[in-house]
């Protein structure tokens, strides 16, 4: 079980979200949307929550959360870097630019950096095949790639 407890305004936040869709079980997936938003992840206790507001069990919010991608259970960095692995970022290097970012930061693919800067994932397609190699950090997508512009992208984000 999780340790983490959610603040009063958070919680009464995620209910919020759940009424403004009508606590309809349909509306799972923009539900959660919001409330990844709001943290930047859904831990466990907001997890309980939107199954309760939806009448629904804890274990269909966490099936979801738990298949997608674009979810997740852990704090990101303020800097989420997520390195496109799909066939055309593969097939132009993204290996390596993957590699250059966990020499360069220290750390691994679904880990944060100690200070909570930057955290590294890979996922498999951005669909922007055209810039391939893609990486997206936030919302900001950085095409066309190499390993050696790493080094430039992160200092620019300090």
């Amino acid at each position: 079980m999780s340790e983490i407890k959610l603040a009063c305004t958070v919680a009464g936040q995620v209910r919020d979200i759940c009424a403004q869709h009508g606590n309809q079980p349909g509306e799972l997936i923009n539900i959660l949307h919001e409330a990844q938003h709001l943290q930047g992840y859904l831990p466990e206790e907001m997890q309980r929550i939107i199954a309760t507001q939806l009448g629904i069990p804890v274990s269909r919010v966490y099936g979801v959360v738990s298949f997608y991608t674009f979810f997740t259970m852990k704090p990101k960095g303020r800097y989420p870097i997520s390195v496109c692995m799909g066939t055309a970022c593969y097939v132009r290097g993204s290996e390596p630019l993957l590699e250059e970012f966990k020499r360069v930061l220290g750390i691994e693919v679904g880990e944060t950096t100690p200070d909570g800067k930057f955290s590294l994932d890979s996922l498999r397609c951005v669909g922007a095949c055209g810039l391939a190699p893609v990486v997206l950090i936030g919302d900001k997508v950085y095409g066309r790639l190499q390993a050696v512009d790493v080094k430039k992208i992160l200092s620019s984000l300090e």
